[in-house]
């Protein structure tokens, strides 16, 4: 019988077939090893990935003002509140407002009166003038002027002011005395703003009406007992009542946003600057959708507060 490995023409096609079996299994493993490894770094990637993200600084003052202004509730429901800062919150929200709110609805008033004196007239119900000025004003004008008044004076102010307390550290040494700065600093504020909102709506509406008055009498000789008679068949209680409302929660939402975005700033002077004017403009945007919502509250359906002034 022949041997297995006698002459050339045998062993070696064994022995290359053997050697090239062995250097393809050398080469897958060689292959697996770098796809094993690049799965197991992206894994190890995706986990620190989720450990160091943060969210949007959007979404987290969103957050923190829905906290806040539930402890600053919770907070004045129990009396915890700091009655001298108090007080000294209202006298800017209130009479060092006073002046500008004053002016900018005295002239909110006269140019509606313009407006509606001209194409009343055309259709003869001049008589229905000052119905009209008074529900514009006192449901929609008056509230939302008066508010973005406060916003940009009182909400800014707030904010800067709160800001730089935050960033030099001062917050963190109210903590450290065992001050709340929540009961000392933004309390006062929301509280200031919760009472002062709607007294300057009030004086705020009386002041666009005497003027709507003053420019019918004076430059389009409408009487001003035509006014006043037509203002007070159409507006009601409800009419005050609803704007007072109305500038109630915009005075409540201008300081909590405020206050928030204050207590939210980081970055030394830029970062102030960035939160004051933050602070001011999502204010502003919450009012416009705020007053949307509570007019779709209040008035629904057909109106006839102008029926009786025709």
């Amino acid at each position: 019988m022949r041997p297995a490995c006698k002459g050339s023409r045998v062993c070696p096609p064994r022995t290359v077939t053997c050697a090239a079996t062995a250097d393809i299994a050398s080469a897958d493993q060689a292959e697996a090893a770098p796809t094993s490894l690049t799965l197991k770094q992206r894994l190890q990637g995706f986990l620190t990935l989720l450990q160091t993200s943060k969210p949007p600084k959007y979404m987290w003052r969103t957050v923190g003002a829905i906290v806040l202004g539930g402890q600053v509730m919770v907070r004045i429901l129990k009396g915890k509140v700091h009655w001298k800062n108090t007080v000294e919150q209202l006298k800017l929200v209130g009479p060092q407002s006073l002046g500008v709110s004053l002016l900018t609805a005295g002239f909110v008033g006269m140019v509606f009166t313009i407006q509606f004196v001209r194409e009343f007239a055309k259709l003869g119900l001049t008589r229905s003038v000052g119905g009209v000025l008074g529900l514009a004003l006192s449901r929609e004008l008056t509230p939302v002027v008066t508010s973005i008044i406060l916003a940009g004076r009182v909400g800014s102010a707030f904010a800067a002011e709160l800001g730089t307390m935050q960033v030099s550290e001062q917050t963190d040494s109210l903590r450290v005395l065992g001050t709340d700065p929540v009961d000392y600093l933004v309390s006062p504020r929301v509280l200031a703003c919760m009472i002062a909102g709607p007294i300057l709506n009030v004086l705020c509406f009386a002041m666009g009406m005497g003027a709507s008055v003053f420019l019918a009498e004076m430059v389009y000789d409408v009487s001003a007992n035509v006014i006043l008679n037509s203002a007070l068949k159409a507006v009601g209680a409800w009419d005050i009542i609803t704007s007072m409302i109305k500038s109630w929660v915009f005075g409540t939402i201008i300081s909590v946003v405020s206050c928030s975005w204050g207590f939210t700033t980081s970055g030394g002077a830029k970062g102030v600057g960035e939160s004051t004017t933050s602070a001011v403009v999502i204010s502003l945007v919450c009012i416009f959708i705020a007053d949307f919502f509570l007019s779709f509250l209040f008035f629904q359906g057909q109106g006839d507060a102008l029926k009786q002034c025709m």
